[in-house]
């Protein structure tokens, strides 16, 4: 009878190591042409850093270019579940772009990893099994950027952010934790890059402060027509209107504007400091916000790789929740709906020799989680 049960022992942990050794197909959905593209290209040389990185010969990444369009992006799922066969997907930037594709594809049974949107709707009573949000969810770093607002003193802001559901949370997120009163709210429309009309209406508004979320382009184009007109008011905005790429772009324009991050490139950890250096060195550039998140996206795969197979859906998303892997952000949890736990940081735009960055300069939220997880039912 032992000498059964040793055998029976043996073979459950030949199979569990049978198990943990199947590879894994990524699909990876991302923006690669078009005025987000470097968010994509971020995202992307993150994750393929990582993945080299482990030494795994045993993952295939399979990439498209959803153009920044929902009806591709969807059309791409589509294709990557029913004849890629891949076993997780990845890799969406926008909003609106998540909304139409992770709903279905987590339907169909597949994993979803986003590595960078948050939409709330995903977030509480959309919540699935299935999907984890590696990134934040949506309205954190607004929710950063407000409480940040009233320790400087802010008492009468004008807020903007595009008009769709990322630049929705954005500035619900805001409003959640700004305690003082608006001088303006306005949708601009996604994709926008003239902004002379808020820009006016900024200046009438009695304002002594902006607050403002315009990603990828958008943001290049506000910030060099507001740094043009002279208004001169403070500036805020979450990192993703001054991350990496974006700020050598604008230039001088940023110097000095403060905005907020889950991540900063100076966060003093080992893993982020080996990142930072290998990010470099691999791509001949600082990685920014999107690169980090799509390193960590993939350090999270790899960690429920050496515990589960991917083809056992509940093992291997126990695995993803345990979320036991090294974060260039250092500490870092899932909460009940599979979104962040994490400390988030305000940074200012400051200039290195001839490259613009940002520094931290103290943490505006510690251990910060979401709302949407009380509306959460998994």
């Amino acid at each position: 009878m032992k000498l059964r049960t040793i055998l029976a022992a043996v073979s459950m942990a030949a199979l569990a190591v049978a198990a943990q050794a199947e590879g894994v197909k990524v699909g990876m959905i991302t923006t690669l042409s078009g005025g987000g593209a470097g968010l994509g290209i971020d995202v992307r040389d993150g994750f393929m850093l990582a993945v080299k990185q482990s030494g795994r010969s045993d993952i295939e990444v399979v990439i498209e270019d959803d153009q920044q369009k929902p009806e591709i992006a969807v059309q791409l799922a589509d294709k990557m579940v029913q004849a890629e066969q891949v076993d997780i997907l990845t890799g969406i930037i926008w909003s609106n772009l998540a909304m139409a594709v992770v709903p279905s594809v987590t339907a169909q049974g597949k994993i979803y990893l986003s590595p960078n949107a948050g939409p709330s709707a995903l977030a509480g009573k959309g919540c699935h099994p299935n999907y984890f949000n590696v990134a934040w969810q949506n309205d954190a770093l607004h929710e950063a950027a407000g409480a940040y607002a009233n320790d400087a003193g802010f008492a009468n802001a004008f807020i903007l952010a595009p008009n769709y559901p990322a630049g929705q949370d954005a500035l619900t997120g805001f409003k959640r934790m700004f305690k003082g009163n608006l001088a303006g709210e306005i949708y601009t429309k996604l994709g926008q890059t003239d902004y002379a009309a808020e820009i006016a209406q900024i200046r009438a508004s009695g304002a002594d402060s902006v607050y403002f979320f315009l990603p990828g382009g958008m943001g290049i184009s506000f910030l060099k027509q507001y740094a043009d007109s002279g208004v001169g008011l403070p500036l805020v905005g979450p990192a993703f209107s001054f991350d990496q790429g974006i700020l050598q772009a604008v230039g001088a324009a940023a110097l000095g504007v403060k905005n907020t991050s889950q991540w900063g490139k100076d966060i003093d950890n080992p893993v982020n400091k080996a990142f930072v250096e290998s990010f470099q060195a691999e791509y001949g550039r600082l990685p920014s916000l999107y690169a980090s998140q799509g390193f960590d996206t993939a350090n999270l795969m790899i960690s429920a790789m050496g515990k589960a197979d991917v083809k056992d859906t509940a093992a291997f998303t126990a695995a993803l929740k345990e979320a036991d892997f090294a974060s260039t952000r250092g500490k870092f949890s899932f909460g009940a709906n599979n979104h962040p736990v994490q400390d988030i940081y305000v940074r200012e735009v400051i200039q290195e020799g001839d490259v613009f960055t940002n520094r931290i300069i103290g943490t505006a939220l510690t251990d910060h989680g979401d709302v949407y997880a009380a509306e959460c039912q998994m």
